[in-house]
């Protein structure tokens, strides 16, 4: 068992730091881009008087950035070569995003905003594996050419972690004499929505409510009539880009939606796993970084004559979390590398387990992490003159969405006991033969 990175990995490390160093940190340090970063934050990034939406200037430096990054060939390193990208690998992807990550606040990955300079666009895969042939001649160069920018409508306002109860509908509906559908509902925390040409709006299109099947992913154009951003959800974290959206009366012709008809469910399980993985590996990051600064600080910062780090009060806290660090690297590496052993819609029937446990302990571990490092550092920990209030007021968010930790232990309990997942077929059978159930190996 060899835990080595791989050469070509490693070197491409190194390659990203350098092109940070070289291209990216002298734009984030031009004029006053610094006060994006810095304790000035919040206020710079957040238009408080257009709803608290992301302020012009911020999103064109972000924009600048990526568009940096991509003539370098680094923006698009997960994408599969056909696509334009690198074919980068989902254990490539923990290893790098934890990288950055690690590295602290800066123009080369905002997390907050989900940017980076190696971009993480679960949209491309889940268009590659479920678009069909006319899907991805219609729709295939416009979201590769980043001429089409989506929503993601799954959430409702009284159903979040259930999407089966969903009470967004859509009905075969003629209008002009052409065949389509009406689309009637609500979504929450339609992200981007102020920037997106598409929705992706999740409805019931047959079965009934807490059906798996029976729901199709809809792409409706922004400014299809009957779409109304109803307001902007501010956050703990500003600035917002995170609207309720109604569909009223939305018409939409007959083929407008990826993959099949009543199978739109499997679509949205594929965002969130590639993004759960990918969000967990940076949230390690973040903690590594809250880490590594409070243990700076505490062998410099000398109160009552002695170093910080003397105090055993100080030590074991950072003992105990730099070890959850530890740990849960194996684990999200070890699951990222069983993801690129299996075909992409195998991850759910085999892994789902694995990946919640990595992206709900992981985010747990930041909070906890940039909490600490806050009462490390006193005052100063918790001002804004430090970046681990900014840290925790972002990753505290992934314990809510991305599926919240309940639910992500839930679908860990399931597999556990054989409710769903490979241990399924073995536990019904105990019951059928009325046997006790051997121990079960662990999957390697």
């Amino acid at each position: 068992m060899d835990f080595n990175l791989s050469p070509e990995l490693t070197a491409y490390l190194a390659e990203l730091d350098a092109f940070i160093e070289a291209k990216i940190k002298p734009i984030e340090n031009r004029d006053d881009n610094i006060r994006f970063f810095d304790h000035r934050r919040e206020h710079a990034r957040t238009d408080w008087d257009r709803d608290g939406l992301p302020r012009h200037e911020w999103e064109e430096l972000l924009a600048e950035a990526r568009k940096v990054a991509d003539e370098a060939g680094h923006l698009r390193y997960a994408w599969p070569p056909e696509m334009g990208g690198k074919g980068g690998t989902n254990l490539d992807m923990a290893v790098i995003r934890e990288h950055l990550a690690a590295s602290g606040l800066g123009l080369h990955n905002d997390l907050q905003t989900e940017h980076s300079i190696v971009g993480n666009n679960p949209f491309i895969l889940m268009f590659k594996e479920f678009a069909t042939n006319a899907q991805y001649a219609r729709d295939g160069e416009k979201l590769l050419g980043g001429k089409m920018r989506t929503t993601f409508g799954l959430t409702e306002p009284n159903h979040g972690s259930d999407a089966t109860f969903m009470e967004t509908r859509a009905v075969p509906h003629e209008k002009d004499g052409k065949p389509g559908w009406l689309i009637n509902g609500e979504k929450m925390w339609s992200t981007g929505m102020h920037v997106a040409t598409h929705c992706m709006v999740f409805a019931r299109t047959s079965g009934k409510d807490g059906d798996a099947t029976g729901i199709t992913c809809f792409i409706v154009p922004a400014d299809t009539p009957g779409v109304k951003i109803e307001e902007y959800m501010w956050t703990f974290n500003m600035p917002t880009d995170h609207p309720r959206v109604s569909y009223t009366d939305v018409w939409v012709p007959e083929d407008s939606y990826w993959g099949v008809i009543d199978r739109g469910l499997g679509l949205g399980q594929s965002f969130v796993h590639q993004n759960r993985i990918r969000q967990a590996a940076s949230s390690l990051g973040a903690a590594v970084y809250c880490i590594e600064e409070s243990v700076k600080y505490a062998r410099t910062r000398k109160p009552f004559g002695k170093p910080l780090s003397d105090n055993q009060a100080i030590q074991w806290p950072l003992v105990e979390l730099s070890t959850q660090c530890e740990m849960l690297r194996l684990l999200i590496r070890k699951t990222a590398w069983q993801m690129d052993q299996m075909e992409h819609k195998e991850v759910e029937r085999q892994l789902s387990d694995k990946v919640s446990m990595c992206n709900y302990w992981a985010n747990r571990l930041v909070c906890e992490a940039s909490d600490r490092a806050m009462q490390i550092h006193g005052g100063m920990g918790y001002s804004r003159h430090k970046p681990f209030e900014h840290i925790y007021r972002h990753h505290r968010r992934y314990r809510i969405t991305e599926g919240s930790e309940e639910i992500q232990m839930r679908k860990v309990a399931a597999f556990l006991f054989g409710y769903m997942g490979p241990r399924k077929k073995l536990f019904a059978e105990a019951a059928a033969s009325d046997e006790y159930v051997q121990p079960i190996p662990a999957r390697h």
